[in-house]
Formats: structure tokens, C-alpha cells, sequence
């Protein structure tokens, strides 16, 4: 396999994931940036950068078709990208990191980018293609990073990687066999028994089998021991809330089926964990080599709670919430979760995972999602979100710890 096409210091750098996602978050018309990347890969048929940032941008306005054919140019160019160290190391060289990721849009792999901010971390970004060998030696390094999140398409290059790793003889974060453990039902199937901690059973069935539950030919139980009504469904590989609709009767499930696209769902029993005041509260907790981090708490009056829109721009009674969350985490939240939150840790052997979670009135800690691809970021606006930035950057420096103690730095 060629790693790169052409001395990769020689080429222009790489605008890369962070800035671009950053720009588009606080509403950057990102079409004048795409047009001049654009016209740099016209002018330049070899300017893998300008195509990888380019199918970026795209990814960022919704052009998710048009970003991976725009991907799968640059990557005949090159499958080697690198950002360089944000900040000069206080001595010697920067620490480099080498992710191995593969192709697809951005929830396929971790988004290190944001990670790295502030830091004097070197990543580089090598893309391994599903069917092609492996390559047989990897490009300088410090730690390599097994990047690739689990999904259906990335299950078997997560099985080659594993049975790759001991030829490598790699310091590896992310072992890629633990990776695979992460899918919404494997993940049920790890934790469903961790004192302190729910998480709904959670089984992926095919179109045909739900069609039999929604006609009456199938009876609950035989799909989701304990089950009942309402459920939650999902399409295979769904993220962000993509079609993720709560069904409270079969003849929902009937009408569900109809209207959205796939041949596997994920489906799981529906948990009421509103709050006294009748809020949802869902909380994004952050591993990173054991310590719990709080990474961002949304507070919104539907079940399905996504931060970007629960509104907590227009409520500063949402804000205060997520501020005494995040600043007092430690005392908090972390402490009454430290022995579920630890055991996840344990159950999953991952140097890092993002988990998705609440708190329900009982106490117990409801786990939605454990996936180490979610996003952790501070694009943030700091004079509205004060307390996010110093939050985040504990979890940029434990991410550096980590690294530093891989690499016996």
C-alpha cells in the first residue's frame, strides 16, 4: 500500500477537522472556503490537502455524497495527511500521534482534531481502505491511535487491525477488538448487569421481524426480554438523532417502518428519566485513560435530547445547570457515578470512550450510547460558556497525559 504519493512536509498543510467544523458552528458561510479549495485542486491535481479539506467543508454542509466522492479523490492522492503541533513543545520534538482511520463521513472516526488544540501533539492521519492490505510498516511515530469508530462498515478492517496489531508491535490506544464492543447491543450486553447503572436492552432486528411485531404475528417478549411499550427504534449505523423515533403502539411501528429507509434497526425499550421539573437531562462523560471528565450537559422538555438543539443558547437557566454539572463534577455528578462510571471503564479496556448518560430519579445512572467517536469539543462562544473552556482543556491535557505515558515520554 503507498502511504503517501509525495514528501508530505512538501505539500500545503491541512486546514483540517477542528477549524473547519468551528467555523461552520458559529455560522461561517463555508461556500467562499470550499470554492477556493476548489480552485487550488483545479490548479493542482496532487493538492491532497485542498481535496480533504474540501470534502470536509462539504461534509459541514450537508453534501454527504458529494464530500465522499470528493474524499475518495484525495485519498488516490494520498492516504497520509498531518496536522501539525498547534504549540512548539517546551523541549525536544512534538509528540507524534498516528491516527489510523478509514474513509467516510464525520462520524466514522474519532475526531482527535479537538483534542490536539493547545497542545504540541503531531497528528498525522493515515487512511486504510476496507479490502486493501494492511501496510506492513506504519509511517513515524510516537502512539498510534486506532481512530475508526465501530459501525457496520468498519467491523471488518476492526478485526484486521486486531489481528495486525501484534506483527505491528504497536504502543496502541484503542485496542481495535475492543472497538467492536461498542455497538448499541454489544454494549447492552457488557453493562446490562453493572450495579448503579441501566441501560435498556438494546437487540437489532431486521425489517421483517419488526414487520411481524407491528402485524401482531410476533410477540414482544421474543425481540427485547422484559420489553414493553413504547419502544425505541432506530435504522443500523443512525447517529445524531437520524431517524430515531420513539413508537408507542405496533401500529406506530407499522407507520415507522413504512416511512424510513433500511433493512436493520436497533430497538430498545423507551425510559422515562425526566427530572422532577419535568426536564430531560442528558450528560456527555468523557474517559480518558480511567478518569471520568464531564464533557457537556444538555437540558431540553423532549426525550430526545441533542445539545445543538435543546436551546441552551437562548436559556441562561440551562447554562447555570451545565455550569454547576460541569464545575462540579468531580464532587458531583462524577463522585455519586465513580464506581458505575469506573466499571465501564474496566468492562470496555479502552484508553478513551465518550459515554452518552443520564441520571435517573432513583439515583441509577442511565447509559444511552458508549462510542468513542463522539465529539468533545470547545468551539463553544467562551464569553457565554465560560466554564466549558477550562473544562475541556482537562480533558486535552489528560488526552496528552495519555499519550505521553503510551509513548514513555
Amino acid at each position: 500500500m503507498t502511504v503517501t504519493a509525495s514528501p508530505i512536509a512538501t505539500r500545503k498543510p491541512l486546514l483540517g477537522l477542528a477549524t473547519l467544523m468551528t467555523q461552520a458552528f458559529r455560522g461561517t458561510d463555508l461556500r467562499p472556503l470550499a470554492q477556493a479549495l476548489i480552485d487550488r485542486a483545479a490548479a493542482d491535481e496532487d493538492d491532497a490537502e485542498a481535496l480533504m479539506d474540501l470534502s470536509t467543508a462539504l461534509f459541514l454542509q450537508g453534501l454527504r455524497e458529494v464530500g465522499l466522492a470528493t474524499q475518495a479523490q484525495a485519498l488516490q492522492v494520498s492516504r497520509l495527511y498531518r496536522l501539525a503541533a498547534p504549540c512548539p513543545p517546551a523541549q525536544g520534538r512534538p509528540l507524534r500521534l498516528l491516527a489510523l482511520m478509514m474513509p467516510g463521513d464525520l462520524m466514522t472516526n474519532v475526531p482527535l482534531p479537538f483534542l490536539c488544540e493547545g497542545s504540541d501533539i503531531e497528528l498525522s492521519m493515515l487512511y486504510l481502505l476496507p479490502g486493501e492490505p494492511l501496510p506492513e510498516t506504519l509511517p513515524p511515530h510516537d502512539v498510534v491511535w486506532t481512530a475508526v469508530s465501530e459501525s457496520a462498515a468498519s467491523r471488518p478492517l476492526l478485526s484486521r487491525l486486531e489481528a495486525q496489531r501484534a506483527r505491528w508491535g504497536l504502543r496502541q490506544v484503542n485496542r481495535p477488538g475492543a472497538i467492536l464492543h461498542t455497538s448499541r447491543d454489544e454494549a447492552w450486553q457488557m453493562l446490562h448487569d453493572v450495579p448503579g447503572l441501566l441501560m435498556p436492552a438494546t437487540a437489532l432486528h431486521e425489517r421483517g421481524v419488526l414487520q411481524e411485531l407491528a402485524e401482531g404475528r410476533r410477540p414482544l417478549g421474543t425481540l427485547l426480554p422484559d420489553a414493553t411499550w413504547p419502544l425505541i427504534i432506530r435504522p443500523l449505523d443512525s447517529h445524531a438523532g437520524h431517524d430515531l423515533e420513539k413508537v408507542d403502539t405496533p401500529a406506530a411501528l407499522a407507520g415507522y417502518l413504512a416511512a424510513t429507509a433500511g433493512e436493520a434497526f436497533y430497538l430498545s425499550s423507551f425510559i422515562d428519566y425526566r427530572g422532577a421539573d419535568g426536564q430531560f437531562r442528558k450528560c456527555r462523560v468523557v474517559l480518558v485513560d480511567g478518569q471520568a471528565f464531564a464533557g457537556h450537559l444538555g437540558v431540553s422538555s423532549h426525550w430526545m435530547v441533542h445539545y445543538l438543539n435543546a436551546g441552551m443558547t437562548d436559556c441562561p437557566l440551562k447554562r447555570q445547570q451545565e455550569a454547576d454539572f460541569m464545575t462540579g463534577f468531580d464532587t458531583g455528578f462524577g463522585a455519586r457515578h465513580a464506581e458505575a462510571l469506573s466499571r465501564i471503564g474496566a468492562r470496555f479496556g479502552l484508553d478513551y470512550l465518550v459515554i452518552d448518560c443520564a441520571e435517573m430519579p432513583d439515583g441509577r445512572l442511565l447509559v444511552f450510547e458508549v462510542d468513542p467517536g463522539a465529539v468533545v469539543h470547545s468551539m463553544d462562544p467562551e464569553e457565554m460558556f465560560p466554564y466549558k473552556h477550562p473544562a475541556m482543556r482537562r480533558v486535552r491535557q489528560a488526552f496528552r497525559a495519555l499519550l505521553a505515558r503510551q509513548a514513555g515520554r
